[in-house]
């Protein structure tokens, strides 16, 4: 049973309440809580050593690391966080500075986007360090931007470039934020997530949620120097088409929006962020599955992105 059958056996018949508007399924829970025209944001997620980061790895990264995967969510659904609770879970033996520095990464990450830091739960964990982030947030009433609204005739963009995140940009990834909100304010966008497993394994995420197809041009995939360098280094090295859809943790955004407004996007990105690359690179089709065109022809693409216990 891999991570996404048990999420599914476990979601079920989970217990819920009027207030939830978008529950287990997307990159943030979303509620109702009677504030006028805001919705509230609700998203958790955790870092264990040995998985997200080596026990090597410097703790200002770590903590880095600890926030910015929730920030990356909150910034799925063009969101502005607000503030979080953290668990720290510490093996019997630790140092204190080693600790500190961890709050040092995550409150420099906090203070740039706003969120407060208000408090937590320390506990031991024999296994290993973990990290354990809680935060909310909030958007504009009614424009939570979600996986299921892909549509026949879309355009499909990524943010930034692919793969080869472990060669250290996995710890050191800015979230999207401004620039999801700029898109939800500027566009009418479809669909939108953030790419954390892979964009093989991202893009499906959007395709169940909507009931649709997607055909990806294998020459648009945007794909990063640490992928093409890693596939120098010999034939046991990944492919770096493979790695930009496979590796995961590039936490750039993936989205979904109507052909006729792919231009006027990209024109006006550029304006808006020249630093950040935003690629075309496909269409969503009738269908299911992920198709993939090359210089040889149309076929299907079988790679997936990474999932946990597979």
């Amino acid at each position: 049973m891999n991570e996404f059958d048990l999420i599914a056996r476990l979601t079920r018949s989970l217990s819920t309440n009027e207030s939830v508007v978008v529950g287990p399924g997307d990159d943030c829970a979303v509620f109702d809580q009677g504030l006028g025209d805001r919705w509230l944001l609700f998203k958790t997620d955790a870092v264990v050593q040995g998985i997200h980061f080596a026990a090597d790895a410097a703790p200002e990264k770590i903590g880095h690391k600890a926030l910015a995967r929730c920030l990356s969510d909150i910034a799925a659904m063009a969101g502005t966080p607000t503030a979080a609770v953290v668990t720290l879970a510490l093996p019997r033996k630790f140092e204190p500075e080693f600790v500190e520095k961890i709050y040092v990464g995550l409150n420099a990450l906090a203070q740039r986007h706003g969120v407060a830091i208000v408090g937590g739960e320390t506990t031991t964990n024999p296994g290993g360090l973990l990290i354990s982030v809680a935060l909310i947030g909030f958007v504009p009433r009614g424009k939570a931007l979600r996986r299921s609204g892909a549509q026949v005739g879309d355009a499909i963009f990524v943010t930034g470039e692919l793969g080869g995140s472990i060669a250290g940009r996995h710890l050191e990834f800015e979230p999207r934020l401004a620039e999801a909100r700029w898109l939800a304010e500027h566009f009418s966008i479809h669909a939108l997530l953030d790419v954390s497993d892979g964009l093989a394994g991202d893009l499906r995420h959007i395709l169940n949620a909507s009931h649709v197809g997607a055909q990806l041009h294998k020459s648009a995939v945007p794909i990063s120097r640490a992928a093409k360098a890693n596939a120098r280094k010999g034939d046991t090295a990944k492919p770096a088409f493979v790695a930009a859809l496979t590796d995961g943790e590039d936490f750039e955004l993936l989205f979904t929006v109507a052909s006729k407004a792919a231009v006027p996007l990209l024109d006006a990105w550029k304006e808006m962020f020249p630093d950040l690359k935003l690629s075309c690179i496909g269409k969503i089709i009738a269908g299911e599955g992920i198709k993939l065109r090359d210089e040889t022809g149309i076929r299907p693409l079988t790679a997936h992105g990474y999932v946990h216990f597979s």
